[in-house]
């Protein structure tokens, strides 16, 4: 009966509703670098989880929502998440049979890349300075992800999402 809701595209774009609420709660002033990249995680959860149904098109389509919610420069999300999306996307076999803590470490060296990718591109269009502190993002998002993969395991499981 699950899967009969849209076939569980429904639950999918749920959990992504909840990334973006999570991503766009607003946190005290110097904590705010340490937020983790909700949206970010959640995608290339789902993109493992189900490539046939997660592409690079709904992370442009994600990062350009992310875009509108914080009111950044159009477009320099929506690049960042499509580049993650592809790059999970055409290695979610070798990522998706490793052991929990090097997903981990991969969700590590992509949350840096996304970082990276974002501040060229507000540095091409405005003047911005690297804040090297907003690396420890990177950190944040590894001692998360087993935590939300195992969540998102869960209820992918009990509403039947294939």
């Amino acid at each position: 009966m699950a899967n009969s809701i849209f076939g569980g595209k429904l639950v999918i774009w749920m959990t992504f509703l909840a990334a973006l609420i999570l991503q766009t709660i607003p946190w005290p002033g110097t904590m705010d670098m340490l937020r983790p990249s909700w949206l970010v995680l959640v995608t290339c959860y789902w993109v493992m989880a189900a490539p046939h149904r997660v592409n690079v098109g709904t992370g442009l389509i994600l990062g350009l929502l992310w875009d509108l919610l914080l009111g950044s420069t159009l477009g320099i999300h929506g690049l960042m998440m499509a580049i993650v999306t592809y790059l999970v996307a055409i290695n979610f076999l070798v990522i998706r049979n490793m052991a929990l803590w090097q997903q981990a470490l991969v969700m590590a060296l992509l949350s840096m890349l996304s970082i990276t990718i974002e501040f060229f591109g507000e540095f091409i269009i405005q003047d911005v300075v690297f804040n090297p502190t907003s690396l420890w993002v990177a950190l944040i998002n590894a001692i998360l992800w087993p935590w939300l993969f195992l969540l998102l395991r869960r209820v992918r499981r009990i509403w039947r999402v294939r």
